[in-house]
């Protein structure tokens, strides 16, 4: 029989199995072993995903929060024809524009939580939730991610004639003469700042 004693370093956690008169010694760094143990304690949840082989036994709707044709829209038609190939059921994409995204959100929200109703969130519900005040939801409470999908990098270019050069000092120099920055909301795409 093993047993494990456990001494903790500034960086690394050292564990000691000893069995019988012999011992081993194993030095590992403290985020490998955090890493560890996080998967071991996910491991009787994975008994619970192995048992979702019937998930699929309707239509798949995933909704989008912008019109036909753009480019989420494509990227949803996309996945969901990737996705019925791979659970065997179809997959439709619906459409709910408005509002900068919150009519698809709050409804994907607010519709029964089995799975079946997917959002394709973007960037738009991460600035939704910073711009609106009073949202009927909690983007960050009321949801549950399921995969990542795509990464795009965002860039801030302010005039070089500016005497900002880092963003705080944007902000600074944005809220000391309001008049001559202005922020515009909408889209990831809107979302910039210019100043004359």
């Amino acid at each position: 029989m093993l047993k494990r004693q456990t001494k903790r370093n500034d960086d690394s956690t050292q564990s000691h199995f000893a069995s019988g008169s012999r011992g081993v010694t194993m030095k590992l760094p403290r985020r490998k072993f955090l890493h560890l143990a996080a998967g071991a304690a996910t491991l009787p949840r994975l008994s619970l995903v192995a048992s979702a082989d019937d998930y699929a036994t309707r239509p798949v709707k995933i909704v989008v929060g912008f019109a036909a044709g753009g480019a989420v829209d494509i990227v949803a038609r996309l996945i969901a024809q990737w996705l019925s190939e791979r659970i065997g059921q179809q997959c439709v994409v619906e459409n709910r524009p408005g509002a900068g995204n919150n009519i698809a959100t709050e409804y994907v929200l607010k519709s029964d939580p089995d799975g079946y109703t997917l959002l394709l969130a973007n960037p738009t519900n991460a600035i939704n939730a910073t711009y609106y005040e009073n949202l009927p939801y909690d983007f960050i409470r009321d949801s549950a991610p399921v995969a990542g999908i795509m990464r795009v990098p965002n860039v801030m270019e302010i005039s070089p004639l500016l005497s900002a050069k880092t963003v705080p000092e944007f902000i600074a120099l944005a809220k000391s003469k309001s008049r001559q920055a202005r922020l515009c909301n909408g889209r990831k795409r809107h979302v910039g700042a210019y100043v004359r």
